[in-house]
């Protein structure tokens, strides 16, 4: 296991976030990236050792013009099971970006099975 400071934790978060193109930045304009360090109730069933993020919100693909959004999506990345699948900074580092992508894939409205597709 690999660990980092919150600190550089939130750093590693955001060159991922800055990393991506322009046009997926656009669209995460209302949505929040909370780093917690382990699953708390927003998890329910799901929390575990094994849960590195979740997306909590309506992904973009469900959305209607119609629909009143005023609270922002979520995206939880949990540090210490992200630190826990990591044997050396290097994977924890690829782990970190792999789990945002892969929590920002599902509010671009995509399943899980078409995430893990793309590797994410």
């Amino acid at each position: 296991m690999h660990s980092l400071s919150r600190e550089e934790f939130d750093q590693v978060v955001g060159e991922a976030l800055r990393g991506l193109p322009d046009l997926f930045q656009d669209h995460l304009e209302n949505v929040v990236i909370a780093v917690r360090d382990d699953p708390g109730p927003e998890a329910g069933d799901l929390g575990g050792p094994g849960l590195m993020g979740l997306y909590h919100g309506v992904p973009l693909s469900r959305r209607s013009v119609w629909q009143n959004r005023p609270l922002p999506d979520r995206i939880f990345l949990y540090q210490r099971n992200i630190e826990r699948a990591s044997r050396s900074r290097s994977e924890l580092l690829a782990q970190i970006r792999t789990t945002l992508l892969h929590e920002v894939g599902h509010h671009f409205g995509m399943n899980e099975a078409q995430v893990r597709d793309l590797g994410l």
